[in-house]
Parts: C-alpha cells; structure tokens; sequence
C-alpha cells in the first residue's frame, strides 16, 4: 500500500471531499463518484477520477494525483494521461479539470515552465496540504489529509483529537472508516514501533486487521524491488506496480524465486506465470 492510498481510502469513503478543495466545485459533487480507469492503446492506469453521474448529461470529469515524492516529470505524464482519457471519452465529458495534491510546495516539480499555460488557469489545481490552515480548524475528513503532513513530535496529539472529533461527528459507521484511516497514518508514521505502542499512542485498541497486512505487503514489495534493481537494474514503473501489486503469499514466493532467476526475462515470465 502507497502512501498516496490513504487519500484514496479518503475519497472512497467521501467522493466530495475532493470538492472541498476547490474554489469553484461543480454544482453536483456528492453525484460524483470515484473510480480507477483505464486506457488502451498505450495501456496504462489512472487512479484518482472523479466521474460525474451518467444519467445527467456530459459533465466535468476531475482527475486526482497525489505526490509525496519528488517527480519532474509529473506534469508531463498527468497531462499526457488526462488529455489521452478525455480524447478517448469526448462524447461522456464536456470538460476536464485535474488536482494535484502534494504535502508542500518544495515537492512540486523544478522545471514547470512548459506547463505555464494550464498551471496558470483554472483547468489545474496545486494543493499544499501545510498551507492548508490549522488542522483543527479544518472539517474533519480534510484535517485528516493533514494528518499525513503533521511532524511525529505532534502527530500522536493531533491524532488523539481526531480519534475524539470522530466519535463527536459522524456516524458509527463512517467512524470506524476514519478510526482505520488514521491508524493507517499513525502506523506509517511510527513503523518501527510495535502495536501496543501504537496502541497506547492512540489510547485504543487495534485489531490485527490489514493495516498491518497492507503494510507488511509495502515492505517485502520494497525489499523485492531493492533486490531486483540491485541485480538487474532499475525496472519499468509497470514491473514495479505489479510487484506492489501481489498479494503476500505470491511476494514470498518471489523473494525465494528471484534468487533463480538470470535474467529480467525470468522475472517477466514469472510474473505472467502469476
């Protein structure tokens, strides 16, 4: 599980929250519904679409991209992929708008210059979750993107507050969705403590739930690569999504397999084999 799953979890539960966000919304946003979609021909994958209701008409489809790791060349595949999906879906869509989401500005992309012309209008939004205000004066579900920027000095206070705004708020059911969420946050935040500190942390009880299985999933994926690379050298982005992409038992196979392996040929045929 990537880092930027968390804000995904967060639009999954709260399609709207992206909405909140924006200066201009659209007039529908609790219609919109949050999906992955694909593009053939190239062939590839974009996680964060915002796809307005079918049955109103052509609408503006929002795409989301969230960046917590330095990318210069961001700009170049997010505008490639959403012109890409737009030309192929024209007679669905009137417009499309897209939101990058990034932790703080020294994370953005160097050169931006090519791009001037949509970065400098209102098709683009660059969001910086630290300049967002003090998180316990934002909403709670935008308070909890913050949560991810908050410094660990602070974070387990911040999180304590939230875990007491939730209860105060919303329903029993959306509770547990953010009482997870902000486990999650907390988790990676603090990897090299065990659960009961976490626990104790949090003042709750945590379940062994797939927090913790997703998390132990990021790790041998990461150690899997870190092994490959070192062997073969760098490897596609699409080798690397389908390594995070397997399940726990199939990574453990793999980490005794590529010990076999001579060639990135054997890697690809094993994969495929999967």
């Amino acid at each position: 599980m990537r880092r930027d799953s968390i804000f995904y979890k967060l639009f999954q539960q709260s399609p709207s929250l992206l909405f909140q966000l924006l200066a201009n919304p659209p007039s529908n946003p609790d219609a919109y519904r949050f999906d992955s979609v694909a593009v053939k021909e190239p062939k590839f994958e974009i996680d964060g679409v915002f796809l307005p209701p079918e049955n109103a008409g052509a609408g503006v489809v929002y795409f989301c991209e969230v960046q917590f790791q330095k990318d210069e060349q961001l700009y170049e595949r997010v505008f490639a992929e959403s012109s890409l999906y737009f030309y192929r879906n024209r007679h669905r869509f009137s417009d499309w708008q897209t939101v990058i989401i990034y932790p703080s500005r020294d994370i953005e992309q160097g050169d931006v210059h090519p791009h001037r012309s949509l970065l400098n209008s209102e098709q683009v939004h660059r969001v910086y979750l630290n300049e967002l205000g003090d998180i316990r004066q934002l909403p709670l579900w935008l308070a909890l993107m913050v949560l991810t920027t908050v410094e660990e000095s602070q974070a387990p206070e911040e999180a304590r507050y939230l875990l007491t705004r939730t209860s105060q708020e919303v329903t029993e059911q959306a509770s547990q969705a953010i009482i997870e969420i902000i486990t999650t946050i907390m988790v990676y935040k603090f990897e090299q403590f065990s659960r009961r500190k976490v626990e104790a942390m949090l003042g709750i009880t945590l379940k062994e739930t797939r927090v913790y299985k997703e998390i132990k999933e990021e790790a041998i994926a990461n150690l899997v690569i870190r092994l490959l690379t070192k062997r073969f050298g760098e490897l596609s982005e699409e080798t690397r999504s389908a390594i995070s992409h397997l399940s726990l038992p199939v990574l453990e196979d793999l980490s005794e397999a590529l010990l076999d392996f001579t060639s990135l040929a054997d890697l690809q045929a094993w994969l495929a084999s999967q």
